[in-house]
């Protein structure tokens, strides 16, 4: 059975589910090409606020499929070169798609798999789900973003003894770390992962897309730069439409209506 992007809704949230039953939802060029389309989408709609990546029948992903990856060894650099600008593709989409997207991991998170929800906004995780890169296991090295994210977000050192021994991580110290947002009971990852959806559901999303725009861009900034674009996103949000709306809201101490 060929990988699938199953795409179903729960109020105004997206849930895009992987699911390749035959190899623990592996990733492959039809499932990034599936998911740059999706949210491509889904951002024209005002339909949809929040976006959930999750995987099917108990795992999220346990990332490349190996076997296209040998394949591709024989068809040469430039067909390995395409496959990888697919995935990197969907990886950036994720990054810079103006609405938050929450992973919902239970089972295994491996290589691209792993890749792909630390380039969501929010992870929610099952606290039996396991984490690992283990590129340096079968001579390969990091996709996908995974050691951008991590030389961020980790000391080097502990960032490099993940990406150079490939070995499993467990959700419990992802949380302790901070690259994991919520740890739920097994098999109630994407139900976290929902309720998340749905309190940000409930925030404006003009000023969600400001966040993540501020986010992406600080590593990049001076800190005069970025009071500049903090200065230039609060600004335009003070004098949008409805932000008079949420600042009565908080007043009156009653949630804002956001249409």
């Amino acid at each position: 059975m060929p990988a699938e992007l199953l795409s179903t809704s729960q109020g105004k949230t997206l849930i895009l589910t992987l699911r390749h039953p035959e190899a623990r939802n592996a990733l492959d060029e039809s499932l990034y090409a599936a998911g740059v389309e999706a949210l491509s989408v889904a951002e024209r709609s005002d339909e949809v606020r929040s976006v959930v990546i999750t995987g099917a029948d108990g795992d999220f992903s346990e990332g490349t499929h190996l076997q296209r990856l040998l394949a591709r060894r024989q068809q040469g650099a430039e067909a390995q070169a395409a496959a990888v600008e697919g995935l990197h593709s969907w990886i950036e989409t994720i990054r810079t798609y103006p609405k938050p997207v929450i992973a919902a991991v239970e089972g295994a998170a491996s290589g691209s798999g792993f890749a792909l929800a630390l380039a969501c906004d929010l992870v929610v995780a099952a606290r039996n789900a396991a984490f690992a890169l283990p590129y340096s296991r079968m001579g390969l090295s990091a996709e996908g973003g995974a050691s951008w994210n991590l030389s961020r977000a980790l000391p080097r050192q502990l960032a490099a003894e993940w990406l150079m021994l490939g070995e499993r991580i467990d959700a419990e110290r992802l949380h302790a770390l901070g690259l994991v947002n919520r740890l739920a009971e097994p098999g109630r990852a994407l139900h976290e992962a929902l309720l998340l959806a749905q309190a940000l559901n409930e925030r404006a999303p003009h000023a969600l897309a400001s966040t993540k725009d501020l986010l992406n861009d600080a590593p990049g900034h001076t800190l005069a730069a970025h009071l500049a674009a903090e200065r230039g996103h609060f600004v335009r949000n003070a004098q949008h439409a409805v932000t008079g709306e949420g600042i009565a809201a908080f007043l009156e101490k009653r949630p804002p209506s956001y249409q």
